[in-house]
């Protein structure tokens, strides 16, 4: 129960960020988009507004592709760490019922020799009271 709570707290921060992280990449991208640029131009050189734009646009989906890669390692570490807990946590659950059904059996045949003494006792006692 608790694994299945870890696991869903774990999933829901996932969503959470990655839901921050698409808001912050659609807010980043439409300042990107909102931006205006003013430039003075030599005349003497050719501007490559083209190749400056795509230069831009390629240092920006470089970010976004590590934040992306960071946020999926981030996730794949607590995930293999949840994996390596719930592991703990079933053989923790099956120790736990062995140790039970053993103790349900040490309980069982202490009660039959419990039995099996009231029987000899109630014998013992009713061969007292028979006269001789």
């Amino acid at each position: 129960v608790e694994l299945v709570a870890n696991v869903d707290s774990l999933t829901d921060e996932i969503n959470f960020l990655r839901a921050v992280y698409e808001e912050e990449l659609a807010q980043m991208q439409q300042q990107v988009s909102n931006t205006s640029v003013v430039l003075s131009m030599d005349n003497n050189r050719d501007l490559d507004l083209d190749g400056i734009i795509a230069e831009v646009k390629a240092q920006y989906e470089e970010i976004a592709n590590r934040s992306r890669a960071e946020a999926e390692s981030w996730y794949q570490t607590k995930y293999e760490e949840l994996q390596v807990t719930a592991g703990r946590h079933g053989d923790d659950l099956r120790n736990t019922k062995h140790e039970i059904s053993e103790l349900n059996r040490i309980v069982q045949r202490l009660r039959n020799e419990i039995d099996n003494v009231k029987r000899q006792c109630a014998n013992l006692q009713a061969a007292i009271a028979r006269p001789r």
